[in-house]
């Protein structure tokens, strides 16, 4: 009787465990001084956040071109991957932090015309804002970012710019900006129209916003301060931007994972990479 006792016990406590999941809160605002507004944000907490008091690591996931704050919870799942990663023990339980960058003028740059500083608001007022809300733990150990397309680029930048702040970075199909300068003419998230783009402003954007530029600038030190891994699909047209940032940073002796595989531009490719950015960025806050 005491066995039978016991074992229901046990299948209770099994059925609760596997019946937990994270949630989504994905309607949260910010006042921005900076961008002179409102700003939309979507945060996933872990299962039990509400019920524990410990803190928790951050990973920052950034969405692509013409999507928002809702991209990665709409089309990514990342609700249902982030539950699946954490049950199975290949991710360790995070806050997970989507940002919208596409209110106003879309992109993660600062605009060098001055006219949309999104960077600034980024690290000035979104993170503050969100790692005083949340329990977020808030050493460089316990922060990570990755995105897709715009997204990527944007986590190479903010890793680049802010090595201090990031253990790893996962740029996951990146868009590294315009690489010359009628290329920049035609690029939807740079903050000029046509006709305000030359020579000059092409060479201060990419001096700035060019994460190519920025590696070879970097101290090896500063680049190996974050853990990189960085993947593409073989029939992604952003295949061979990625491709040249691995050959980089092989040249440079900067230690980073490279992963070239079957799949094109698309929500089936990021979903299936999602898993293992959970690993590899969880592997980096138990360092």
């Amino acid at each position: 009787m005491k066995n039978t006792f016991y074992l229901i016990i046990s299948y209770i406590s099994f059925i609760s465990a596997i019946g937990q999941h994270g949630k989504v809160m994905d309607n949260l605002t910010l006042d921005s001084k900076i961008l002179k507004g409102e700003r939309n944000f979507a945060v996933y907490l872990p299962a039990n956040y509400d019920d524990s008091r410990r803190s928790y690591p951050v990973l920052y996931l950034l969405h692509g071109y013409t999507d928002n704050h809702m991209g990665w919870i709409q089309f990514g799942e990342v609700t249902h991957i982030a539950d699946m990663a954490i049950k199975e023990g290949s991710a360790t339980p995070m806050i997970i932090v989507m940002p919208d960058a596409d209110t106003g003028l879309p992109g993660y740059t600062n605009a060098i015309s001055g006219k949309w500083n999104y960077e600034d608001f980024f690290f000035n007022e979104l993170m503050p804002h969100v790692e005083n809300r949340f329990r977020i733990k808030k050493e460089k150990r316990y922060r990570a970012i990755s995105g897709l397309s715009m997204g990527g680029g944007g986590s190479f930048l903010y890793a680049l710019h802010r090595p201090d702040l990031f253990s790893s970075a996962a740029p996951l199909s990146a868009s590294l900006g315009p690489q010359s300068l009628e290329e920049m003419k035609d690029f939807p998230y740079v903050g000029y129209s046509k006709k305000e783009i030359n020579q000059k402003v092409f060479d201060l954007y990419s001096k700035i916003n060019n994460p190519l530029k920025l590696v070879d600038k970097m101290s090896k030190k500063d680049l190996n301060s974050v853990r990189w891994y960085i993947d593409c699909g073989d029939d992604d047209f952003l295949y061979k931007a990625n491709s040249l940032m691995h050959i980089k940073m092989r040249e440079k002796n900067i230690k980073h994972e490279f992963r070239i595989r079957d799949g094109g531009h698309t929500w089936d490719y990021w979903r299936s990479a999602l898993p293992t950015v959970l690993s590899f960025v969880s592997k980096g806050f138990h360092q």
